[in-house]
């Protein structure tokens, strides 16, 4: 497996960071792969995937580009390069690190990608880091973008859920399931960041950054000895803009509306992200937040300046018994 030895410093002043260019590059995997990772990427899919099929056949050398640069096993490292950490940039800013890639670094990149040959078209190429940008800046500008506003709200309220993990459990509560089967927290300054057998790299004394992205991927990053990243896919129902199912019978006990606030609460949620994952209006959902801490179903609590809801005992429980009720519902139906 791989894994980082992180000193306490790069530890303790680790921070979780949106990116637009990383949510960029997970969705042009998600294009190049032709598969939803979730079904609430079924639909963006549907709709990005032919005006992008037909972008790489105006351009076969874009498209064995790609196919290159995403690789069997590895990203080539001018695809991904890592976020400065200095808060959110423009996705114009960000991109311009992958056009300012020497192009004489690129092919050997690639080679590593591929594990083997890069194909002559791409040895002969000029300025492949640039036709990259070039690739990834249409898929921002046409699929991207467009939802960005949405992704983003989703990308914050993970970032918030897990600075609350954070702070209740510490880092090795926080990080154990940020990419479920890569990476875990060792203990001893060890994180794990992948499956694979890679040499383990010193951390200390570097930038440590955690980037979530809605589409089910990831993968690690590094600049020298400056900056660590790993990017992460979303936890759980946020990855899923359409959000959890509500049980029929919780949506007939508590109401459609207030059931769908409680049964997102799982991972901690301020008003404003529930708002926006809900569609709801901010009056309703405080009014049914306060009916909810009144059942003794939510708890507030604080992360920094976040006010954060999430469910109490009595609410997990209420939950978890009203979806595994559902689950033996639609079991019996399916039976019969």
């Amino acid at each position: 497996m791989g894994w980082w030895r992180i000193g306490t410093d790069s530890l303790a002043g680790g921070r979780f960071v949106v990116s637009p260019l990383a949510e960029t590059v997970a969705a042009l995997k998600i294009l190049h792969a032709a598969a939803a990772s979730h079904p609430g990427e079924r639909a963006w899919l549907a709709s990005s995937s032919p005006a992008y099929r037909a972008r790489l056949a105006a351009e076969p050398l874009d498209a064995l580009l790609v196919r290159a640069a995403i690789g069997p096993t590895w990203n080539a490292d001018f695809l991904t390069p890592t976020p400065l950490g200095e808060g959110e940039r423009p996705f114009e800013e960000e991109v311009e690190a992958v056009r300012a890639v020497d192009p004489a670094d690129a092919v050997p990149q690639l080679a590593v990608a591929l594990g083997g040959p890069v194909p002559e078209p791409l040895r002969s190429a000029r300025d492949l880091p640039g036709r990259l940008a070039e690739v990834l800046t249409w898929v921002w500008r046409e699929t991207v973008l467009p939802e960005w506003p949405r992704r983003r709200r989703i990308l914050e309220a993970d970032v918030t859920a897990r600075t609350a993990q954070l702070g209740r459990g510490g880092w090795a509560a926080a990080l154990d399931g940020l990419r479920p089967g890569s990476t875990r927290w060792l203990g001893d300054g060890r994180l794990q960041v992948n499956a694979r057998a890679y040499p383990p790299r010193s951390v200390d004394g570097g930038r440590l950054l955690f980037v979530p992205v809605t589409p089910a991927t990831g993968w690690v990053s590094w600049e020298g000895v400056e900056r660590f990243a790993v990017v992460y896919p979303c936890a759980g129902v946020l990855a899923d803009a359409s959000g959890p199912v509500v049980p029929r019978a919780l949506g007939a006990l508590l109401g459609p509306a207030r059931a769908d606030v409680l049964v997102r609460l799982e991972n901690p949620l301020s008003t404003s992200q529930l708002v926006a994952l809900t569609g709801q209006g901010l009056g309703s959902v405080g009014r049914h937040l306060k009916v909810l801490r009144e059942a003794g179903l939510v708890r507030r609590g604080r992360a920094g300046r976040s006010v954060l809801y999430a469910w109490t005992e009595a609410g997990a429980v209420l939950v978890r018994a009203r979806c595994i009720q559902a689950q033996d519902v639609r079991a019996r139906g399916a039976g019969t």
